[in-house]
């Protein structure tokens, strides 16, 4: 959190004034790309959200060679990806200093609101800069795209693809993820799970206001073990103790903190759902065709919650939800009661509706790994 918190300073400091001083780019074209660089700073949900507009590139270029240039925090997604060639690290100085050096004939940046990204793209020299139009980073592009809050993400990184002819929706089809060979080996975690339907749990948020709260998981859980579906719960070591709590009197396994993001990919695609609140985990099970039960309150439903498939997003729609704005989220004087209001009842009941439909739909599409 240290070196996100950083990023954002210099972006306030750097980024500011360096999109006001940089001369605009020379509009060009470039036929049929050949080498295209993808920027995405950020978390993992946009990352997960991004693959689908990746995938629908390579269908329609299957020559170009793409390259990701991420953040520490996100860069394991695109290990979910078979279309990506490399992925870079916005936040480390040689890696960003080797992408920037990669000749590209389009540059995308996908990031939303901060300028760095966008000056980031625009050093990058290539003829075609494409990018969202939200503040004066428009001025590094070659091609702006509008943004809205009421898109959904992914509808929105589609959106950047336009100025390259490609206007379709279908690489969004779930499953759009890719689980690598390597972690195959994940089921040995699974302590004997392997041959049951269990339903996966994460309790996390990086912050208080996001956090439905561990007793209720606790409660949750030992309500679906009473019908006979056991717990996994995923997460990092930060939520771990948590975890522990949940499992705790019932049937379950606590894995947070003991998988990599593309074992935890491989436990969700072998699971009936995963219950989350509005969170990374969320759009991965959505790539992966696992049905979900999403909890939200702070986040923006519109923004962020699946559209299409076996999935229940579960929200009070209080006078001040949502509150969350440009990535942030206020404190909350009212202890978060769009998030506490929803009963455990409520979410157990949206469980056993979709245990209901998960037969006769296949499990939605999922892709059961052996």
């Amino acid at each position: 959190m240290l070196k996100v918190r950083l990023l954002k300073y210099l972006d306030r400091l750097v980024g500011t004034t360096a999109v006001r001083i940089l001369p605009r780019p020379v509009t060009g074209g470039c036929g049929e790309p050949r080498r295209m660089l993808f920027i995405r700073p950020g978390g993992i949900g946009d990352a997960v959200l991004l693959i689908p507009a990746i995938r629908a590139v390579r269908e329609r270029y299957p020559q170009c060679r793409i390259t990701v240039l991420a953040e520490k925090r996100n860069s394991a997604a695109f290990s979910l990806c078979r279309h990506v060639g490399r992925t870079f690290r916005y936040d480390n100085a040689c890696e960003l200093r080797a992408a920037l050096r990669g000749e590209y004939d389009v540059v995308i940046d996908t990031e939303q609101w901060h300028r760095l990204s966008a000056v980031i793209a625009r050093l990058a020299g290539a003829p075609v800069s494409i990018g969202f139009a939200t503040n004066g980073r428009a001025r590094m592009f070659t091609h702006r795209l509008p943004y809205s809050h009421d898109d959904y993400e992914a509808d929105s990184f589609f959106s950047l693809l336009e100025p390259l002819g490609i206007f379709e929706r279908g690489g969004m089809t779930a499953p759009f993820l890719d689980v690598p060979e390597s972690a195959a080996g994940v089921g040995k975690k699974l302590e004997g799970l392997t041959d049951k339907r269990f339903v996966c749990i994460f309790p996390g948020a990086s912050i208080p206001e996001r956090r439905w709260g561990t007793g209720k998981f606790r409660e949750l859980s030992l309500g679906l073990n009473r019908i006979g579906y056991p717990v996994v719960v995923l997460g990092g070591g930060g939520d771990s103790e948590s975890g522990e709590v949940i499992v705790s009197g019932g049937t379950g396994l606590n894995l947070a903190g003991r998988t990599s993001l593309a074992e935890t990919a491989a436990v969700l695609a072998r699971s009936l759902l995963l219950v989350t609140g509005d969170s990374g985990l969320l759009h991965l099970a959505v790539g992966l065709g696992v049905p979900t039960v999403s909890l939200f309150g702070p986040g923006i439903e519109k923004k962020w919650a699946p559209r299409e498939g076996c999935h229940v997003a579960l929200n009070r729609r209080l006078p001040c939800s949502p509150c969350t704005r440009f990535g942030s989220t206020p404190p909350c004087p009212i202890g978060a009661r769009c998030l506490a209001d929803i009963g455990v009842d409520e979410v157990e009941e949206a469980v056993i509706k979709l245990m209901g439909d998960i037969p006769a739909a296949k499990f939605c599409g999922a892709e059961q790994i052996p």
